[in-house]
């Protein structure tokens, strides 16, 4: 009999968070594999193309000196071998990491679906997001528009160009850069967004000169 009570404890204790931790998460409702050549952007100039990086843990502060200190854990490496691909593997800070290459049904990219629906965390952890815009012709004086859930750092072509800090929500062109070129071809936009607690997402496109969504832009991965 004490025998039957300790086995039935056992399995009261170990049984569902065995079958919790095995069993496999679905996916992310607004989220599929990218999948075919470029993609346009919607008629109100949203991005629905993006490699998502897997989330790397930070204390999660969103003050400007906070993010610095995020960044500075998350800090990407340096040369080809980490550079963004789907499915390419990287190593940042100690931790084992999966680019994913990924299409929003949405305007916005919905991080954590993203990360729930791989048992990574949502929380205290920076998302590096990277697409490739491909420009039809040279176009000057555009503005990237951005918002994101919470804090971010946003970089084109390689120059910093817009810095959100502090908890906040998604809102559409909540942040925007000063006025820059599209150059012909390709145009690298990169971003870390960095989470606190709670839901994390983000949202970007471009607006002309006179603030009107830009089309005719198509995302890759590169």
């Amino acid at each position: 009999m004490k025998t039957f009570q300790v086995c039935a404890a056992l399995c009261l204790l170990s049984g569902p968070a065995l079958s919790q931790e095995a069993a496999p998460r679905p996916p992310a409702p607004t989220l599929t594999r990218a999948a075919g050549g470029a993609l346009p952007v919607d008629a109100r100039g949203f991005i629905h193309r993006w490699l998502v990086l897997e989330p790397i843990p930070v204390p999660g502060r969103l003050t400007e000196s906070g993010v610095q200190d995020a960044l500075k854990i998350a800090t990407l490496p340096a040369g080809d071998d980490a550079q963004p691909g789907d499915g390419r593997p990287l190593a940042v800070n100690g931790a084992q990491l999966t680019w994913h290459a990924l299409d929003t049904t949405n305007y916005n990219v919905n991080l954590y679906h993203f990360a729930w629906s791989l048992s990574k965390p949502t929380s205290n952890a920076v998302f590096w997001v990277e697409t490739t815009i491909d420009a039809p012709a040279e176009m000057q004086n555009v503005r990237l528009a951005i918002g994101s859930n919470a804090a971010s750092r946003w970089w084109l072509n390689g120059a910093p160009v817009i810095a959100l800090n502090d908890d906040r929500q998604t809102v559409i062109d909540d942040g925007v850069s000063n006025r820059v070129t599209l150059h012909a071809g390709a145009n690298v936009i990169r971003a870390a967004i960095i989470n606190g607690g709670g839901a994390t997402d983000f949202c970007a496109r471009f607006l002309d000169e006179h603030d009107r969504p830009v089309t005719g832009l198509r995302a890759a991965l590169r």
